[in-house]
């Protein structure tokens, strides 16, 4: 007898259909012990005629149309998961790379702006240091230039010797003024630079009196006033030295008329 042709087994064989692999399984090995039983039998044979079922043969199950059938869609289900599952998993990982490559951009941006803003702010400041020094270098320069106007040009002659030596004690706090330098280097040299007394006590002791206002070395060398030439004969050198010499004794070279 086969197993379709027992009343009530295809709709058991249809409810198995909906049953899973492992349902399925399960099924088949307990086919293996089962007896098959008519569904419309009496629970009560009448005893003149036992009725007996041949045991069901697994192979027979397995390999009905309904069972592959059920097989080949649960194969195809769990196929249409996995490549759910695959296309999730991708779209996550594209996601995810789009997101890197975006904080990566973000990131590359960032860096640019921060470099472009260093870079203009290097520059501000170089400029600045730049400008700092060419505003310097302009106010030396014209400074030096005031200065150069400032600085009165003398005559190399006894008026402007005169007058150089009058801003040099100005300067240093000397006394004096031009109407008495002029008039004892006129007693003393009569405007001569190279004036040298060869006659008088100075001399006769070695050291006799030299220049404008015949001032002797000892004296000039005490008196000799900063910035100012160290050779005797030089005009304003001379002149300082001898007002700087006449106002320590007299209080000024205007308070000498004559020999001092």
């Amino acid at each position: 007898m086969s197993v379709s042709s027992i009343p009530g087994r295809r709709r058991r064989l249809n409810k198995t259909q909906k049953l899973s692999v492992a349902g399925i399984s399960a099924m088949a090995v307990a086919a293996l012990s089962f007896s098959l039983v008519p569904a419309n039998a009496d629970p009560k044979p009448e005893a003149e005629t036992p009725v007996s079922a041949a045991p069901v043969v697994l192979a027979s199950v397995a390999g009905t149309p309904q069972v592959k059938a059920v097989q080949a869609s649960i194969i195809e289900q769990h196929s249409t998961a996995e490549k759910l599952v695959k296309a999730a998993d991708l779209a996550k990982a594209k996601k995810a790379a789009a997101a890197k490559a975006k904080a990566a951009e973000a990131a590359k941006i960032k860096a640019q702006a921060q470099a472009k803003a260093e870079a203009k702010a290097k520059a501000k400041a170089a400029a600045k240091v730049k400008a700092k020094a060419v505003a310097a270098e302009r106010t030396e320069t014209q400074a030096a230039s005031r200065s150069q106007a400032r600085t009165p040009v003398y005559a190399n002659n006894l008026d402007g010797w005169i007058n150089e030596a009058l801003d040099i004690m100005r300067a240093k706090g000397i006394p004096g003024s031009y109407d008495g330098l002029h008039r004892n280097i006129m007693r003393e040299s009569t405007g001569n630079p190279n004036a040298v007394n060869g006659w008088d006590v100075n001399a006769q002791n070695g050291t006799p009196s030299c220049g404008l206002l015949q001032v002797i070395q000892p004296t000039f060398n005490a008196y000799h006033v900063a910035g100012t030439s160290s050779n005797i004969y030089d005009p304003v050198a001379n002149i300082t030295a001898a007002a700087n010499y006449a106002a320590d004794k007299y209080g000024s070279i205007d308070n000498v008329n004559s020999a001092y």
